[in-house]
């Protein structure tokens, strides 16, 4: 499929997502948001897909959010119009701020990550920030509620900090959010992709069936129950009678590098 506003490339079992809109700092207009949303699942369902980078195009802005203009000129439209245009406002189609995605997923922040960038980052497993990056939720200051980038976001941060932020629609700098556990790693704007790459990297070496079960039932399932229901979920299963699992032990014993089949 041909893209305008991303651009999707496939490489060594990673995914690379780039928002491609830098002259609006890629900003989520509706076409831009379907375009995420179809690369997104494209990346869940291939099976030869094991990790994904998602990044912004330029060096100003990871995300900048919901495009206001464009938020704007729909309240100009016809009643009907409008109806359809909020149904498919920006974020309205998006699926990576609701979540539910099995396989890792890498931010490499290039820039600024207000609203709807804060959310997709927040939703990732991990993220890597340039130096001059900064995060924040300004939605409260647009009369508008950051629902689901919110919850994200204060699910990755202390409380009262994810509340000072949001209920005053402020930010943060990259070095801040490393200090609240946001962020993995800051680093110089140079060495950003590589940096999210070594991360990827890492997670490859790993079993990928394991890796997506311990993202399911550890980092997503396991915050949410009781340590007494996590003990009792049989998620062996996942990775029970798979060429995988024969692989990790032979290739411990024969003293090699595992070559995983994902299978």
């Amino acid at each position: 499929m041909a893209y305008k506003y991303i651009i999707y490339e496939k490489r060594n079992h990673t995914s690379y997502i780039t928002l491609n809109r830098p002259e609006r700092m890629n900003a989520l207009g509706r076409e831009l948001s379907w375009e995420l949303g179809d690369a997104l699942s494209d990346f869940e369902t291939d099976p030869d897909t094991w990790v994904a980078i998602i990044t912004g195009a330029g060096d100003r802005a990871f995300c900048a959010g919901a495009d206001l203009k464009d938020r704007a000129a729909s309240f100009d439209a016809p009643a009907p119009e409008q109806a359809e245009q909020r149904a498919n406002r920006p974020g309205g189609n998006i699926s990576m701020t609701r979540g539910g995605f099995t396989k890792p997923i890498i931010a490499a922040v290039n820039g600024i990550a207000y609203g709807g960038g804060c959310g997709i980052a927040a939703t990732c497993d991990m993220i890597v920030a340039a130096e001059h990056a900064r995060f924040g939720l300004p939605e409260v200051k647009r009369s508008i509620i950051p629902l689901m980038a919110g919850t994200r976001f204060v699910r990755s941060m202390p409380r009262k900090i994810a509340a000072e932020i949001m209920l005053t629609g402020g930010t943060i700098s990259a070095q801040e959010a490393e200090r609240w556990g946001f962020v993995n790693r800051v680093v110089p704007a140079d060495q950003l992709m590589a940096t999210a790459q070594q991360l990827a990297d890492q997670v490859l070496e790993c079993a990928p069936l394991a890796v997506r079960a311990t993202k399911k039932y550890v980092l997503d399932i396991g915050v949410e129950l009781p340590i007494s229901v996590v003990a009792s979920l049989n998620v062996n299963t996942e990775v029970n009678g798979t060429e995988d699992e024969k692989e990790g032990p032979r290739a411990f014993v024969e003293k090699r590098k595992p070559v995983w089949k994902g299978r």
